[in-house]
């Protein structure tokens, strides 16, 4: 997963703790990239400027209340495509398909809506064979369709939003939360302790003194 945040062009914190790691270490403006606020402002912006947008990911059911919303909330978006994708692994026939598909479809745009690390994965693997500009937008979907809801500003800004939708979708979010908020926590609290030693120490290294006690 390291490569590919390392490899990807632009990565964004969407979550307060991230947020508040980054402040900590310098960055006092860094504010949070949500990927409903994005899915919206890009949105808003491609209403004014032409760009198509392909979204991919999700279920039927949940695409097709986005594709009725956007139709009311941006009438003049152009809309490439919209597409589920299964949740099994796709073979190499299926997953050349949804390449010409979406390269045909002349979107400038992909909304990706995998789910974390999935989404990840599969740009980082299709970001050379398709013509557009991969964006991974989590759980976005479900909530602007209407089906989820997003938790209050309040417990967004207090970084409890996982706690919100662990609440609407425990069975299928506590293995993921379990196994990647421990770790989380261990390395921020390890980064910040070499952050504060780096600090105390010229150059990062430990500073020796010899004393004559003649």
């Amino acid at each position: 997963m390291n490569s590919v945040l390392q490899n990807a062009d632009i990565v964004v914190p969407d979550g307060m703790p991230l947020v508040w790691m980054m402040r900590f270490m310098g960055f006092k403006k860094q504010d949070r990239a949500a990927g409903l606020d994005i899915l919206l402002g890009l949105c808003q912006t491609s209403t004014r400027n032409g760009t198509s947008i392909y979204f991919l990911g999700s279920h039927v059911d949940v695409l097709s209340r986005i594709e009725a919303k956007l139709e009311h909330d941006f009438p003049s978006l152009k809309i490439a495509g919209i597409e589920p994708l299964p949740f099994r692994p796709l073979t190499s026939i299926e997953d050349e398909a949804v390449v010409q598909r979406i390269n045909n479809s002349g979107a400038g745009i992909v909304f990706v809506a995998l789910g974390c690390p999935k989404q990840e994965y599969w740009m980082a693997e299709h970001q050379h064979r398709i013509q557009a500009v991969l964006i991974g937008v989590g759980g976005a979907f479900p909530v602007y369709a209407g089906i989820h809801r997003r938790a209050p500003r309040w417990m967004r800004e207090m970084g409890l939003e996982w706690f919100y939708r662990l609440i609407q979708e425990p069975q299928r979010l506590w293995k993921r939360y379990a196994a990647t908020i421990p770790p989380f926590i261990y390395l921020a609290l390890k980064q910040l302790l070499i952050e504060q030693w780096l600090h105390l120490t010229p150059h990062g290294q430990p500073q020796v003194e010899a004393v004559d006690d003649r």
